[in-house]
């Protein structure tokens, strides 16, 4: 049952959509805002593998200090998760590029992170959560993405479980206008949470299918019509301390502040991953509250049944407010029947005619009807600001 006031998304679909393709590059940015209230975790990754990318001495030192070998890393020692090995603080996160390792077929097989919530917790506290939302039917966007949907993508990620695949969005870079390196994404598609660590191999793929072919389309594709504006390898990243204290497989504590910040890098070129792809959003920090925010758009690659991630879908809503505990920010509640892997996709509104992007798909329900995403506040701005600052222009 939806809540009192609640419009059908129909209405306000057709307005979002076309105002994502047209003015993702407005200029603008949203205030301070309350919410959030997050602390920052700014994490440096290697570069390397070809003359394009280079692993910083210090960067170097921070492997040996951890027994990594880069060499030997590369050749499969990544694959070790033994808890001794997995690098779990902020400051120890490494991604060294293995050229050729993100093969077509591999990007295919990779499955979703699949964040699900109990029906007890999403009831939690009901006081202050609305009504579930009625589910809104995911629509497919329409071909190509670079037309309707540029500065959305694809993050893959190895794990404990394999290959993941999770969204995410380009975002502007303030201190570097027009040339945004910065790819904004859920904190569980690039750290495990209170029991694990870093996850390895991240790579972000602007546009991926572009064409939106069918698996059976797709079965002899080269690198360039799977992956368009090629891959770019993280070398920074950033999350939240709280998803790294408290996120879990459910999202647990961490939910409300399951946001990340990729910086990341081309295998090959010079060119910024926003003068690559064309377009970058702005992102809101205000966190406005669900009854002022008006409708919401979440862009993203579902992956798990009935969806196979190939495809970039999206749903329209007015949000609503979802409260796990009284001691945690309210987040962001849409109906919604996308699956795991839009995890980290963008979601967007319209502030005066431009795009912006005001949160990101962080957990839902089994039963795949709805999503929610943080507000992003204060904390999220400090984390976006320290890595245009300090990271943007390397």
């Amino acid at each position: 049952m939806r809540s009192s006031g609640r419009r059908p998304a129909v209405l306000a679909a057709t307005g979002l959509m076309a105002a994502l393709a047209l003015t993702a590059t407005a200029c603008g940015s949203g205030g301070d805002g309350p919410g959030g209230g997050s602390t920052v975790s700014a994490s440096r990754a290697s570069g390397g593998g070809d003359d394009t990318i280079r692993i910083p001495d210090d960067i170097k030192d921070r492997l040996k200090e951890h027994g990594i070998d880069v060499d030997r890393w590369k050749k499969g020692a990544w694959k070790n998760w033994d808890k001794d090995k997995w690098l779990t603080e902020a400051k120890d996160f490494v991604n060294p590029v293995i050229d050729g390792l993100w093969k077509p077929a591999r990007m295919k097989s990779a499955k979703d992170p699949d964040k699900t919530i109990s029906a007890q917790d999403a009831a939690a506290d009901q006081g202050v959560s609305d009504p579930e939302p009625a589910p809104v039917a995911a629509r497919a966007e329409r071909t190509p993405y670079h037309d309707h949907a540029a500065p959305v993508g694809k993050v893959f990620f190895d794990s404990p479980e394999g290959s993941m695949v999770c969204s995410g969005t380009v975002v502007k870079d303030v201190n570097h206008p027009g040339r945004s390196n910065l790819v904004w994404t859920a904190g569980h598609c690039v750290h495990a949470g209170k029991k694990g660590g870093w996850y390895r191999n991240i790579a972000f793929v602007p546009s991926y299918n572009d064409q939106g072919r069918s698996a059976a389309e797709l079965g002899g594709a080269t690198a360039s019509e799977i992956a368009p504006y090629g891959q770019w390898w993280a070398d920074w990243a950033s999350t939240s301390d709280e998803w790294i204290a408290g996120g879990d497989e459910t999202g647990g504590a961490g939910a409300p502040y399951d946001y990340a910040v990729l910086h990341v890098k081309p295998e090959q070129g010079a060119k910024s991953l926003e003068e690559t792809v064309g377009n970058a959003l702005d992102v809101d920090f205000s966190a406005p509250s669900a009854r002022d925010a008006g409708t919401m758009g979440a862009w993203g690659y579902p992956a798990a049944p009935p969806y196979d991630g190939l495809s970039m879908f999206k749903c329209v809503d007015r949000p609503g407010r979802l409260s796990l505990s009284p001691a945690l920010p309210t987040m962001y509640r849409i109906g919604c029947t996308m699956t795991g892997g839009s995890s980290g996709g963008g979601w967007f509104r319209v502030v005066d005619g431009r795009t912006e992007l005001v949160s990101n798909t962080s957990i839902g329900p089994a039963a795949h009807t709805w999503l929610a995403g943080p507000q992003l506040g204060k904390g999220a701005q400090a984390l976006y600001e320290r890595m245009s600052k300090e990271y943007g222009g390397r």
